[in-house]
């Protein structure tokens, strides 16, 4: 069940969309989550009320049509899986919504099955089925 957050700089809904497909797109090809397991925040930074902060580093050049994806899952996949996942990302955030694979930075944050609660206050990955 992975969570993911996506902040786009000037991104309005439609662009926002076609992020959100193509991170889920990614997931569902690469890791194997099933495709109805989305879960996701979508936000667009205006530059004036928000915005997003971001550099060159590491020899990457930035600009302002730069996107953070932020994905919190369990635990378990390889460091082959995870590379492949970046770069379907950024293959299918070019594709879908026109995003330069460079402006694509993405985060993977990593827990454990008691880590989540779909609803009713229970951890359904944790408890033992009656």
């Amino acid at each position: 069940m992975p969570f993911v957050r996506i902040d786009a700089l000037g991104a309005d809904r439609d662009r926002l969309e076609a992020l959100g497909r193509a991170v889920h797109d990614a997931m569902v090809e690469t890791i194997g989550i099933p495709v109805d397991d989305r879960f996701q925040v979508l936000v667009g930074h205006d530059g004036v009320n928000s915005t997003l902060r971001y550099e060159d580093y590491l020899g990457i050049h930035r600009d302002e049509g730069v996107v953070f994806v932020a994905i919190t899952m369990r635990s378990g996949r390889t460091p082959e899986q995870k590379q492949a996942l970046y770069r379907r990302i950024a293959e299918l955030a070019h594709a879908y919504a026109g995003t330069e694979p460079r402006n694509v930075l993405v985060t993977l944050t990593e827990n454990e099955t008691i880590d989540w609660s779909f609803g009713n206050g229970v951890a359904q990955y944790a408890v033992s089925p009656a």
